[in-house]
């Protein structure tokens, strides 16, 4: 008995199935090298703030410089402070191909893999190949915390 070819249908799902599961980025990993848990500030390094999710603290206010912000991989979001006293949170995933964006500097949240750019302010692409702005996330102040809301 000779064997049939799989459908076509069957060879499509097959192949989104395998490139959603293989993730973006260059060089392996998939995570575009922010696969740490710790958050990481304006200049990449980490910090010591815990990783909670669905309201509990993030960080303290004082943790986000002002001009720039925190990514925190874990939760998948990063947390701006356009200006003085002024927050932000959007999401960690690059609207390219779905890389965590790994740092946040000079008034721009970047990502490792294929070097989209997002600004601070309000997400929005500042230098592609990123296709849209990053969704804006939900947080809360209260006092000296950010929280996601």
């Amino acid at each position: 008995m000779t064997p049939r070819p799989a459908p076509r249908r069957t060879v499509l799902f097959a192949t989104a199935a395998l490139t959603m599961t293989t993730g973006c980025g260059s060089g392996g990993g998939g995570g575009g090298g922010a696969n740490t848990s710790a958050p990481t500030a304006t200049g990449g390094s980490p910090t010591a703030t815990a990783a909670p999710s669905g309201g509990a603290p993030l960080a303290r206010t004082s943790q986000i410089p002002v001009g720039g912000g925190m990514v925190f991989p874990k939760e998948k979001v990063v947390v701006t402070q356009p200006s003085a006293g002024e927050f932000k949170a959007f999401s960690a995933i690059c609207t390219h191909q779905g890389c965590t964006v790994n740092k946040v500097e000079d008034g721009t949240i970047d990502c490792p893999c294929h070097g989209s750019r997002y600004r601070v302010a309000d997400g929005s692409v500042a230098a592609g190949p990123a296709p849209r702005p990053l969704p804006a996330e939900r947080i809360t102040v209260s006092g000296e915390t950010i929280s996601l809301a």
